[in-house]
């Protein structure tokens, strides 16, 4: 529903600019340490996982290193599963929900998939626990040609050579309450528009492609991550965040059209998911538990497909 809102920057109606800007930015405080969260965790993987810096985050005198994980021995005849966490820096559980599948399961698919884990694509906005960059652009509605945002551009950069060779990609995120208390209202005072609340869904849900649906393996998703904590019902409307629900725990975006990550791979299979980490019924723990049980699902799922297909042939 369309709701007034009173945002602390900028003057209702009329969208920001550079002054507007400079006054957000200045409202945003380092909170946590990407290094310490983040970059000390990928070290513990270089005895196990090939480690790359793909690029560099620079924003002021700040400069972030972007780190991805790989399979050791890649072999071009296995499906590549691509999984990324932090697109937005806040969503704390699709960083370290991404950083906990390569520790403790990327192993389990040694020879049966290859793996590209970009752990937390926007490190800036992780340590402000931030939805934005430092030029209060979403990276998550800029994977588009010439991105002005730094984040989307790199991961871009990175996943070029593999383009079209993925199965699957898993997108990891959050739906919190600060979504409609702080980063709704401001995207709206920024654009000069007025808020639209569509409350917060209490669950796990995951998004599907409007241009590609795969219903089976949202479905393969919901029903692992269903015995670690509960999925988002819809609303009274039918719908979850303003969507359509078109299966237990399922809406759909035009994942490219609106320049999502989850669109950047050509995969038959793409997923984002998202839990609810302020739910009275789930704790960061679980969040974490849930974000690792729906990438794992996802690789068996592209693993097995790609075996039936194979039994098929006779091969």
């Amino acid at each position: 529903m369309t709701t007034s809102h009173f945002y602390p920057v900028g003057t209702p109606g009329q969208p920001w600019g550079d002054a507007e800007r400079a006054q957000w930015l200045a409202r945003q405080v380092r909170q946590r340490s990407y290094a310490d969260d983040v970059l000390s965790a990928i070290d513990t993987l270089r005895t196990r996982l090939d480690v790359e810096t793909y690029g560099e985050v620079v924003y002021g005198d700040a400069r972030f290193p972007l780190m991805a994980v790989r399979s050791r021995n890649w072999q071009s005849g296995l499906p590549t599963v691509l999984v990324t966490g932090g697109v937005h820096g806040y969503e704390t559980s699709g960083v370290h929900g991404a950083l906990r599948f390569a520790e403790a399961h990327a192993a389990e698919y040694a020879g049966r998939a290859n793996l590209l884990v970009v752990p937390c694509v926007s490190p800036w906005a992780y340590e402000r626990i931030q939805r934005w960059n430092w030029d209060a652009l979403d990276p998550n509605r800029n994977f588009q040609p010439s991105s002005p945002a730094q984040e989307s551009a790199a991961l871009m950069r990175l996943i070029a050579p593999l383009r079209g060779q993925f199965a699957a990609h898993i997108d990891l995120h959050e739906t919190t309450d600060t979504d409609e208390s702080e980063f709704g209202p401001a995207k709206a005072a920024r654009d000069g528009k007025v808020f639209e609340a569509h409350g917060i869904p209490d669950g796990f849900y995951v998004v599907d492609d409007t241009a590609n649906p795969q219903p089976e393996f949202q479905q393969a998703i919901i029903q692992a991550v269903e015995r670690v904590t509960h999925i988002a019902p819809a609303d009274e409307k039918g719908e979850i965040i303003g969507s359509a629900v078109v299966a237990h725990g399922v809406i759909h975006y035009a994942m490219k059209e609106l320049g999502l990550c989850a669109g950047i791979s050509d995969a038959r299979y793409t997923c984002t998911t998202e839990v609810y980490p302020d739910s009275p019924r789930a704790t960061p723990e679980e969040c974490i538990a849930a974000q690792v049980a729906a990438v794992c699902a996802g690789v068996e799922f592209v693993c097995e497909a790609r075996y039936a297909e194979c039994d098929s042939r006779g091969n």
